[in-house]
């Protein structure tokens, strides 16, 4: 091979257009920018070896680099694929495997990866990736034996990884993975990683107690084992040991202030037992020792929101918008509190600052109700129809934004024209089918709603909130009862503890004379929910029981939440002939 041409292939076969550096005369090394520290440096990458190769592959080699230049990154994997097979190369196979990760070609890693451990058969990248595939394929013996292998050759087998990954797994893979687990940790014992993966696997097929065993047995022979300490405390609240959750959490976030996974357990779980001052506190602490870690100035803001310290949650949303980070959180947040604070004009401008993420559409459907409020309707429909006709992908969405904005504004008719012609537009979409079903119903066209909601059923049988919408509009509109009452039991299957579907059930046994079994379904569903119009329906049974002195304490509750609830108030006024103020 002419000299020149293996000068540049051993440039080529360095990172795709980073340059080569023998052309400015520096040395060939890794350098950490500015924003690195030394340990987050990329890897130096593996020395080129000056090979003869054939001319054929070093056609194919060349080609792909200047399809990567083009852009066309499909033909370069190809290029390199073939280029590996016919070389046996390791540099252009591990070259071309990081081609295929990138692009996640899953068919390419697993060629490659079956080809570098011909190769070189004690490789434990080639071992890892096909672990992985192997997992993707649903072969999970042959997983398990490519990671006993890492662990025979003294590599991380990375056995954590594979468990986590199972949560996505079918439940008989599940238990599959964790009869081969338990295997392998008879075959292995006394290896913490493994006794870890293990509990992990029993937390994801939902057996915490053997799980939280398995962990108590691994801290008493290593007691600093720290993921073992997180899960610990993880598996002591989810099987109700709360208070000794939180102990145990405070304790070893203290031993191990720098483990940060720990401390956002510990803050979460003081979140979930309401004790927000605490969670604050665990947040700020964290927040200080990692300044630059953007997700726990936006834990300590929220939290910090929830306590009612506005102040400074504004101003951990304004850095974290100064600081380029979690913008259309922060964004959305600040736009929560000028709204409370009654600061429109900011708010709306701090909600169409929100441009993406699961902010979004919350965000742009308060701003429009915001300009809605303030006399802009028009302007804020000319705005959604704006962004669905720019946003074709997303069109339904914004379909739906408008009819629940025209919903909001009580201009019904405008708002079942709009749902028809979203319909038109997209007829398989429920959520907008199920608006316009409500909205036929508080129109009183009590056929055009039962028509949709069946359409809905008939696509999606298993539709619990369509079903018990279907059921309570037969019970409350039609002398159908017994039908009615067969589609809210099917509701009730499907979801036992909604507290609506509860409410219906109680409703129509009550209109069938059962009395008794009514205040069960209804006081189960007032306890969970006490809505207005639960709060009527309660009420109402009690009183027909003689409990009237009940019936009006249960009623006063839903007068406290909603003075002007037409239920509420037409049950009240019929049953006792008093008028509420």
């Amino acid at each position: 091979m002419h000299r020149s041409a293996r000068f540049y292939l051993s440039c080529l076969l360095g990172l795709s257009l980073t340059g080569c550096a023998a052309f400015s005369g520096t040395p060939d090394e890794p350098v950490a920018s500015e924003e690195e520290t030394p340990a987050e440096a990329a890897p130096a990458e593996p020395e080129i070896r000056y090979t003869d190769f054939e001319p054929e592959e070093l056609y194919l080699l060349l080609s792909g680099e200047i399809a990567a230049q083009r852009g066309r990154y499909d033909v370069t994997l190809v290029n390199y694929l073939n280029a590996a097979k016919q070389s046996r190369d390791k540099v252009v196979i591990e070259r071309a495997m990081r081609i295929a990760q990138s692009l996640n070609a899953d068919n390419a890693q697993r060629q490659l990866a079956e080809l570098w451990l011909e190769v070189d058969p004690e490789n434990l990248q080639a071992h890892r990736v096909s672990a992985i595939q192997a997992v993707k394929n649903n072969d999970l013996q042959t997983a398990i034996g490519h990671m006993e292998q890492i662990m025979d050759l003294g590599g991380d087998a990375d056995f954590d990884s594979l468990a986590a990954m199972a949560a996505n797994l079918p439940p008989e893979q599940q238990r599959e993975l964790l009869a081969l687990y338990e295997q392998m940790a008879e075959r292995h014992p006394q290896t913490p990683e493994l006794e870890y993966s293990t509990a992990l696997l029993l937390k994801v097929t939902n057996q915490p107690k053997r799980a939280l065993a398995r962990i108590e047995t691994l801290l008493e022979n290593d007691p600093n084992f720290q993921p073992a300490i997180i899960l610990k405390g993880d598996l002591l609240y989810q099987v109700g040991e709360r208070r000794e959750a939180l102990d145990h959490l405070l304790v070893n976030t203290r031993r191990f202030p720098d483990n940060r996974a720990m401390g956002t357990l510990y803050g979460r779980m003081l979140i979930g037992e309401g004790e927000l001052q605490a969670a604050q506190d665990e947040f700020k602490r964290l927040m200080t020792r990692f300044p630059n870690t953007p997700g726990l100035r936006l834990s300590h803001a929220l939290v910090a929101l929830e306590n009612g310290q506005t102040d400074l949650a504004r101003k951990d949303l304004t850095r974290l918008v100064e600081l380029g980070q979690h913008t259309s959180e922060a964004h959305y947040y600040l736009g929560r509190i000028a709204d409370e604070e009654n600061k429109t004009q900011q708010a709306i401008g701090y909600y169409r600052s929100v441009e993406e993420g699961n902010y979004y559409f919350p965000a742009l459907a308060r701003a429009s109700a915001l300009l809605a409020e303030e006399g802009e309707l028009d302007s804020a429909l000319a705005d959604i129809q704006g962004l669905r006709q720019a946003n074709p992908e997303q069109a339904e969405n914004f379909w739906l934004l408008e009819v629940n904005l025209l919903l909001d504004q009580e201009k019904q008719s405008l708002a079942l024209e709009t749902a028809t012609e979203a319909l038109d537009a997209f007829p398989d979409n429920v959520r907008i089918r199920y608006a316009r079903a409500m909205l036929y119903d508080s129109m009183d066209a009590t056929d055009k709603a039962e028509q949709d909601l069946r359409l809905i059923i008939e696509d999606d049988p298993d539709n619990a909130v369509a079903l018990n919408a279907l059921g309570y509009i037969l019970t409350t509109r039609t002398d159908r009862l017994d039908e009615a009452r067969s589609f809210i039991e099917r509701a009730l299957a499907l979801d036992p503890e909604n507290p609506a579907i509860l409410d219906s059930m109680g409703w129509v046994l009550f209109l069938q004379g059962q009395q008794q079994e009514a205040l069960a379904y209804l006081s189960e569903a007032w306890a969970a929910y006490p809505d207005p119009e639960v709060s009527a329906h309660y009420g109402e049974v009690l009183w027909s029981t003689g409990a009237q002195d009940q019936a009006r304490i249960i009623w006063k509750e839903g007068i406290d939440v909603d003075p002007d609830h037409p239920v509420l108030i037409e049950t009240i006024q019929r049953l006792t002939g008093e008028q509420q103020p």
